[in-house]
């Protein structure tokens, strides 16, 4: 039996490593909360962090206008391998490559999930002015985008 040397690459690589990425957040992010406070001050109401039971798939959007039937994502740039920002780390690329890859392949079946449900989806970058990504959520609030585009600029 060969004894591998190499540490294992399921599990982040110090205990300070995994305290300072077991305390970044899911919810109430910084570019999450700017958008919503602009979404509310523009007379928006939605619910926030709510699961949605569709056939085969539990999405949980970061927004949702459950009657206009808009979900909004807020994605960061590392988590969800954005294409101008996002990069591969340089540590422990056996942990984190499969894990981002499955990040991304989750965000593409919940978008075709709730496309298939009859769902709008915006996607907006962490890096995104909140102004900008508010109007493109309005815009697909009040039905000026088509239901069955997914929405993201980079």
């Amino acid at each position: 039996m060969a004894l591998n040397s190499d540490p294992p690459t399921s599990t982040p690589p110090t205990p300070g490593r995994s305290r300072n990425m077991a305390a970044i957040k899911r919810r109430d992010t910084k570019p999450e909360r700017a958008i919503r406070s602009l979404l509310h001050a523009a007379g928006r109401r939605y619910r926030v962090d709510l699961r949605l039971q569709l056939e085969g798939a539990r999405p949980r959007p970061d927004i949702v206008f459950t009657r206009a039937r808009v979900a909004v994502f807020v994605d960061g740039c590392f988590w969800h391998c954005c294409p101008e920002h996002g990069r591969q780390p340089g540590v422990n690329g056996g942990y984190w490559g499969p894990k981002l890859e499955r990040n991304v392949a989750r965000d593409r079946a919940a978008d075709e999930a709730l496309a298939a449900a009859g769902w709008e989806v915006v996607r907006v970058w962490e890096h995104e002015a909140p102004g900008e990504a508010v109007e493109r959520i309005v815009a697909a609030v009040d039905g000026a985008a088509p239901a069955s585009r997914v929405a993201r600029t980079g």
